[in-house]
């Protein structure tokens, strides 16, 4: 048994779980989100929990089990606290703004470039730490438009300049090492 799968999903107060097959809803004061699972996999609501069950050991089923646990509590984390990813801009004269609700990164190029946030995603920025924050419900659509963001100027290894996740390290390389002593 999967240590991950066999765990309940705790359902904490103000979230609605509708399970309906094998499609799960779920509401909370967040968002709204719903999701197909395998039919392979059983989903149970018993006393304000999420339980998951396989009918076989087989391999694929096994692999099915764990994922289909986390996602389910990713869903209900999101719907009652969200999620949030921070992005460090590093760089001279890199920043970024906020334009009502879209985001301008000046990041080195000859223009701004202006990110719109996609339904459920809403950005923060803070001037003096140089930090964007990504917040919203989905948890793979957080990671997505903060991956997004990050690709309009990846960290480089040379001299660190850059959009990076808070606390990433980028491995950083020696330049040319210049003419050296005949």
């Amino acid at each position: 048994m999967s240590r991950i799968g066999r765990m309940p999903v705790e359902i904490p107060a103000g979230v609605q779980v509708e399970v309906k097959g094998w499609n799960v809803r779920v509401k909370g004061p967040k968002g709204e989100l719903q999701h197909s699972f395998s039919q392979t996999i059983g989903i149970v609501m018993e006393n304000s929990q999420l339980v998951i069950t396989r009918n076989s050991d087989e391999p694929a089923e096994r692999a099915l089990h764990g994922t289909t646990r986390a996602v389910l509590a990713n869903m209900v984390h999101g719907v009652s606290k969200g999620f949030e990813v921070v992005l460090e801009v590093e760089g001279v004269g890199y920043r970024v703004e906020m334009e009502g609700k879209n985001l301008a990164l000046y990041v080195g190029y000859s223009h701004p470039v202006k990110v719109e946030p996609p339904a459920g995603i809403s950005f923060e920025t803070d001037a003096k730490t140089r930090q964007i924050k990504i917040m919203g419900f989905d948890k793979e659509l957080v990671g997505q438009t903060a991956a997004d963001i990050r690709n309009v100027r990846p960290p480089e290894p040379y001299h660190g300049k850059g959009l990076r996740y808070l606390g990433e390290r980028i491995r950083r390389k020696a330049g040319k090492a210049g003419k050296g002593a005949k």
